[in-house]
């Protein structure tokens, strides 16, 4: 597979955009999490047919995406998104977040336009069960991270090791996810991404107050994916986008997969989004 970088200026921001593909194909638009980058994708990439046109991408402030600090809240990271998908002309667009870019792709789709959305392995702020996963012990690294400095204090240096632990912890079977794509994850929050990182958490209490405020029906259709080996209900999560509004829902599991399924089980992943995307 043959990736094509660049950076791309946007609302004073250099995102680095990573693409294969056909330039003239069906465009998927991918949003990584915490603590990943843009190369989480790459097997996901591989999967899907030489005539589709894959784009990942690393969220503003971390790897490669350089700009001011957004604080890490979703609507301003979605309101960026935006701006590249007009600056790219992508029509027809399929967008694909996971974790925290889950989150990010549900505020794109409650502000913005794209034909389908997918979210994978999150709950969203503000949108049950949230409330349920914030008193959840086994979770215990939301409140760790929103704290001011103090994480990077404990984790700087150490990027690679603290990583490690959720990989392996929320992963089915932790060689999935491979020593070349740990190292690529670790260096992308080198400096002031580590910040821009943890501002993610920092941001939930503001992200639950955008969500809370918009529940209004939106006819975006929605796909959500978790892996069979993360846990939780996704009838719960099902219940809570539809409450919220949402009025196509899909659901789905990912076999053999935990929380970090793209990497896990790419080629399984693709299959769903590509199903979805018709």
């Amino acid at each position: 597979m043959s990736i094509r970088h660049a950076r791309v200026p946007v609302d004073g921001h250099y995102l680095h955009v990573a693409e294969s593909g056909a330039p003239a194909g069906r465009p998927f638009l991918f949003l990584h999490g915490w603590p990943e980058s843009w190369r989480t994708w790459t097997g996901v990439m591989e999967a899907a047919p030489p005539g589709a046109r894959l784009i990942a991408i690393d969220l503003p402030g971390i790897g490669e995406s350089t700009g001011p600090a957004t604080g890490g809240s979703k609507a301003a990271l979605a309101a960026i998104v935006h701006s590249l998908v007009e600056h790219l002309g992508l029509a027809d667009l399929t967008l694909v977040g996971h974790d925290a870019g889950g989150m990010v792709a549900y505020a794109c789709l409650r502000r913005h336009d794209a034909a389908r959305v997918v979210i994978m392995n999150t709950v969203i702020p503000g949108v049950p069960p949230w409330d349920d996963v914030l008193r959840n012990p086994y979770i215990w690294h939301f409140g760790l991270h929103a704290v001011p400095s103090l994480p990077e204090t404990l984790v700087r240096g150490r990027e690679r090791e603290y990583f490690d632990y959720f990989y392996d912890v929320l992963s089915v079977d932790p060689s999935r996810l491979t020593p070349e794509s740990r190292d690529a994850h670790a260096a992308a929050y080198g400096g002031t991404a580590l910040t821009a990182g943890f501002d993610l958490y920092r941001a939930f209490a503001q992200d639950a107050q955008d969500n809370t405020a918009a529940t209004g029906p939106v006819s975006t259709p929605l796909l959500y994916l978790r892996g069979d080996g993360e846990g939780g209900d996704i009838d719960a999560y099902a219940r809570g986008f539809r409450d919220a509004g949402v009025r196509d829902l899909t659901t789905a599991t990912i076999e053999d997969a935990g929380h970090f399924a793209q990497e896990e089980q790419p080629a399984r992943v693709w299959s769903r989004i590509s199903s979805f995307a018709g």
